[in-house]
């Protein structure tokens, strides 16, 4: 078997897309070394693009850069619809797999595609007009195409299978769910320079309203409202608490305001870690996820999470966090009360997820995958 996986339009860093990126970069190291020997299939080919050859022409595969831009939404189109079967023909492709989900038009060979999560038509149905309008409809009709034609679909929790199964009646069987792998994270934590000295609560979120900046920072306000000595807050992508209140019609406590410290993008990923690292807690307050990393990561660095109780997260975090209804102010409150208070909760749930995170090994992700695109 001859295994394509279409890559041209992942570029790191560009678009919406920066944990599938990282998610195609680290599968495909995965199922090349595992197939050092050939033991899955002949050959592996990688299409990819001027951008990301540094992080996919890697041992085991063959690496061919496409021709064309793949930062021209138009191009992309064209690629994505009409260009990728007589590139199949070309390379003889037995398989390809798709990790942004989306399948051209007229390909009718075997494929794979990867479904992450449906938030487009979460944003269609809940907040409308704050995607474009037209783009989204497109990425729609996408989603469905690929998830009506496709020979198999992987998706990333029992959450975004139940999702495809609505939005796709019958497709149960060509379905199978593989949660992502968690990357290891070696060494001994540094102390960070961006830490506050105090300690602190660390929470990431976005500016997309299902990331629920606005809900983190009301509910860090009544926290501080009622707490007698209240915790800093580290509060990672967002620019400043005034944007976030501003976009959202909202103010917070003067008082509260200046205990949040913003950063709307840490580059290194080791800081971003060790920052983390240093937290008392770690809060995410998303409403909708196909999966869910941060929990999990900020499991892996023995931090104890309150996470909301929507979608993926509630079988991603399982019994190793706190769960609670982001839109319930006072019960998270509580949730971080105990928390801050409890050391016994704190150890508890730190060694839960130590052993929680087992289940997201990159092994045992691999040989799932292996098991798919070999049918």
């Amino acid at each position: 078997m001859r295994l394509v996986i279409d890559c041209f339009k992942l570029v790191k860093g560009k678009g919406k897309s920066i944990g599938i990126y990282n998610l195609a970069k680290t599968l495909t190291n995965h199922l090349a070394e595992s197939n050092r020997h050939g033991e899955h299939c002949e050959e592996i080919i990688v299409w990819g693009n001027g951008y990301n050859r540094k992080d996919f022409e890697i041992p085991g595969v063959r690496f061919v850069e496409m021709k064309g831009n793949p930062l021209n939404k138009l191009y992309c189109m064209i690629w994505e619809l009409f260009l990728v079967p007589g590139q199949a023909r070309k390379y003889g492709a037995d398989r390809i797999l798709f990790p942004r989900g989306y399948r051209p038009l007229f390909y009718r060979g075997k494929d794979t595609v990867i479904i992450h999560d449906l938030i487009p038509f979460f944003y269609d149905k809940y907040f409308p007009g704050v995607l474009n309008r037209v783009e989204n409809a497109y990425i729609m009709s996408r989603l469905r195409a690929s998830m009506k034609h496709a020979d198999r679909i992987v998706t990333i929790s029992e959450f975004s299978r139940r999702e495809v199964d609505a939005m796709c009646p019958g497709s149960g069987s060509r379905v199978r769910v593989i949660y992502n792998g968690v990357n290891a994270m070696a060494g001994e934590r540094k102390e960070s320079g961006l830490r506050p000295k105090e300690p602190y609560l660390y929470a990431v979120t976005s500016s997309l309203p299902h990331k629920n900046a606005a809900g983190i920072l009301k509910t860090y306000d009544a926290y501080f409202r009622q707490a007698s000595d209240p915790l800093r807050l580290v509060l990672v992508g967002v620019e400043s608490v005034e944007n976030v209140c501003r976009e959202n019609g909202f103010r917070i406590r003067p008082e509260a305001a200046q205990a949040v410290t913003c950063y709307r993008y840490i580059e290194s990923t080791e800081e971003m870690h060790n920052l983390l690292a240093g937290a008392r807690a770690f809060l995410f307050l998303s409403l909708i996820e196909g999966f869910g990393f941060p929990p999990v990561e900020a499991m892996q660095l023995g931090v104890p999470v309150i996470c909301s109780d929507r979608t993926a997260l509630p079988e991603v975090v399982a019994d190793a966090g706190l769960l609670t209804d982001p839109e319930d102010i006072p019960g998270t409150v509580e949730c971080i009360n105990r928390l801050v208070s409890d050391e016994g909760l704190r150890e508890e749930l730190v060694q839960r997820g130590y052993e929680n995170v087992k289940r997201f090994d990159w092994d045992s992700r691999t040989s799932l995958y292996w098991e798919v695109l070999t049918q």
